[in-house]
């Protein structure tokens, strides 16, 4: 196994968290990971970044390259357009619709899943509705983990797995929050395949 994500958004999405959730499933199954981030003033709402690289054998490099990208996971639509020079030829992009308007001139949406639509088959989830369905807003990364799932390499229980982990000092009842809202991605992420 041989995995190289994209993690996209900006400050405040819970990039980071999705990172975390997906280090801690593949450790547990003995896969080496290497994680580098980049914080363009996320505390602002700024771009935040990470290159996630999963792998059988030892990993040399926490960067991808340009076209080598496996999976774009994205909780922002202009976010995913802008790291689609990384997707490999046969990669997945797996973004949110929500936009986050945060600077003058944001493209037009419309345009911008044009863009998307190039790739193979993007899978475009409203994270927003289905993570207030879940129970808070708040777990739209879940959302959007959920929805990534069945092009990380790793079983969904082995990433409800890395979520209880993650979550399990909050308590029981986000930690079954976030389980929901990832299982309502995973969901739809399903449901858009069989459509496909």
């Amino acid at each position: 196994m041989h995995l190289n994500i994209i993690l996209a958004g900006v400050g405040g999405q819970g990039i980071l968290t999705i990172a975390s959730v997906i280090n801690h499933a593949a450790i547990q199954k003995g896969l080496h990971v290497r994680q580098a981030e980049v914080h363009g003033m996320s505390q602002r709402g700024g771009a935040v970044q990470s290159h996630l690289r999963i792998s059988a054998r030892k990993i040399y490099s926490d960067l991808i390259s340009r076209g080598t990208s496996h999976l774009i996971l994205s909780v922002e639509p202009l976010e995913a357009l802008r790291y689609l020079p990384y997707l490999s030829p046969k990669g997945k992009v797996v973004t949110a619709t929500d936009p986050i308007v945060n600077m003058p001139g944001y493209p037009d949406l419309e345009a911008i899943f044009a863009e998307l639509h190039r790739t193979d088959k993007p899978v475009l989830v409203s994270a927003a509705e289905h993570a207030r369905q879940a129970g808070n807003i708040r777990t739209s990364n879940m959302v959007m983990l959920g929805a990534a799932a069945p092009y990380t390499g790793i079983t969904p229980a082995d990433l409800e797995s890395g979520i209880e982990k993650l979550f399990v000092r909050k308590g029981a009842d986000i930690v079954e929050m976030n389980i929901r809202a990832f299982r309502k991605g995973l969901e739809l992420s399903k449901h858009q395949a069989s459509d496909t």
